[in-house]
């Protein structure tokens, strides 16, 4: 029996065995965190190596992270009015750029009015004029844009939209989620007061991310009330077999970023020259710079469920897109946003990277195309 091929890392990916290991000993212990006796000690432990993980990966001071359920929770923690940092006063709108992910175009705890959308370009890069426009029609404002967008890759310049929105004297939020163990991001270079991140996308378990915070920053009001978790932040007793594997993962990820984006993206070219050989393609955000584990991509007449279902056919597991949108039938907001017909916008499939991706991966993904373009293609 043929081995199945996994090219939908960007959706989940694969538990690290170094996270699997760190949970299961998690597992193995009975104290609550927040319990001052020694089984209670010893979580809190696990908790506290995490957190502190975390955040040297990414710059920040330990007492800034917060754990939460996952990457769609932290993008509503931190989508809040009121919160404001030594820069200006407490931010009062909303933008987001039309590209997020769901869980930020929902607007957090901002009522509709208050929310704005930053078009983006062509090549679905956010569009900073516009972004200075709206900056400019009203309060001091908290914008939201993605390091990189799950679907096409395309890489956002949030360092340089992080100047733009505090000289206007507000704050910006970066969903870094498709960023970490991916490309360098470190939270004061960039330049976000907010940032959130999610343990399943680095080889961590489902169900655990994490909002951090930039030192300074005040006025965010918990979305999860009761005990005084996360420093009063998120309340509900952590969970500490989950929050563990994410430390763990973060740990293992980070150890060589620059040496897997070289070798992913080798294989990414492998991938799209021969998705070019076998039919008329077009690769989206290719003139921008992307991740180098993704691949976004359409052809004349191609429907993409029916060629997602192809794929899985032949063993070969992709994706229509954002796993949160996946059998839906409506075009992708973000080609929409992109400026894409709808036709073209819904044969848009999604083939994502990972670390234990082969040559051997990649050559059979490219057969497969082969024999689908043969019969869907006609």
């Amino acid at each position: 029996m043929t081995s199945r091929v996994y090219l939908d890392w960007n959706a989940t990916t694969p538990l690290r065995p170094e996270a699997r290991q760190a949970m299961v000993a998690a597992l193995e212990l009975v104290g609550n965190p927040s319990s001052v006796h020694a089984e209670g000690r010893e979580a809190r432990r696990l908790v506290e190596e995490a957190r502190a993980a975390l955040a040297e990966a990414i710059g920040a001071l330990p007492r800034n992270v917060m754990f939460t359920s996952g990457g769609t929770e932290a993008n509503a923690l931190a989508l809040a009015p009121g919160v404001r940092s030594a820069r200006g006063g407490p931010v009062s709108r909303l933008l987001v750029s039309a590209i997020e992910h769901a869980s930020v175009l929902a607007g957090g705890r901002f009522p509709p009015e208050a929310i704005r959308s930053i078009g983006v370009t062509r090549s679905g890069v956010v569009d900073l004029g516009h972004l200075r426009e709206l900056l400019g029609a009203g309060p001091p404002a908290l914008v939201s844009i993605m390091a990189a967008n799950n679907e096409t890759g395309a890489l956002q310049p949030v360092a340089e939209a992080a100047r733009i929105v505090h000289e206007a004297g507000g704050l910006l939020h970066v969903d870094a989620i498709q960023v970490l163990g991916k490309v360098r991001f470190d939270i004061n270079e960039v330049g976000a007061d907010l940032a959130t991140f999610s343990a399943h996308k680095i080889g961590g378990p489902q169900g655990v991310g994490a909002l951090v915070l930039a030192e300074g920053l005040v006025g965010l009001e918990p979305l999860v009330r009761g005990g005084g978790q996360e420093l009063g932040r998120r309340a509900g007793t952590e969970n500490v077999a989950a929050i563990a594997g994410f430390g763990a993962a973060v740990a293992d990820a980070l150890q060589a970023v620059p040496e897997a984006a070289a070798r992913l993206e080798s294989l990414r070219n492998l991938l799209e020259n021969g998705l070019r050989r076998a039919a008329d393609v077009l690769i989206f955000s290719e003139d921008a710079p992307r991740l180098s584990n993704t691949t976004l991509f359409t052809a004349p007449g191609l429907k993409a469920e029916t060629a997602v279902i192809a794929f899985d056919l032949e063993g070969i597991a992709v994706s229509s897109g954002s796993a949160c949108s996946s059998g839906k039938v409506q075009p992708s907001h973000v080609l929409s946003a992109m400026g894409f017909d709808p036709h073209i916008a819904q044969g848009a499939v999604r083939i994502s990277l990972g670390w234990s991706t082969s040559d051997a991966d990649i050559n059979r993904c490219v057969e497969g195309w082969r024999k689908l373009a043969r019969a869907l293609l006609k």
